[in-house]
């Protein structure tokens, strides 16, 4: 049976959620000003010095994760079948 509180209806019809969503949009916190110039700062910073990770350094992070995941499923598929070193 589907749970009537996970209902597709418009939240709007609720009074009570319409209530709640625009309490929620209206309480947002905002970060303080000094640290949105700080932030600021840094990024602009950061893109004058022209640091940050090279493309073929991502490239290379997702290559050795792939095949680290990939090593790992491999292992957990035979210690399923029984043929793994835990086994």
């Amino acid at each position: 049976m589907s749970d009537p509180r996970l209902s597709r209806e418009d939240p709007e019809s609720d009074p009570q959620l319409a209530e709640l969503g625009h309490r929620l949009r209206a309480e947002r916190a905002v970060p303080r000003p000094a640290f949105r110039g700080d932030l600021g700062r840094r990024l602009s910073a950061m893109e004058a010095r022209g640091s940050g990770v090279s493309l073929r350094a991502i490239k290379l992070r997702i290559a050795a994760l792939a095949s680290s995941g990939g090593a790992l499923l491999a292992l957990a598929f035979a210690g399923v079948l029984g043929a793994g070193p835990l086994a």
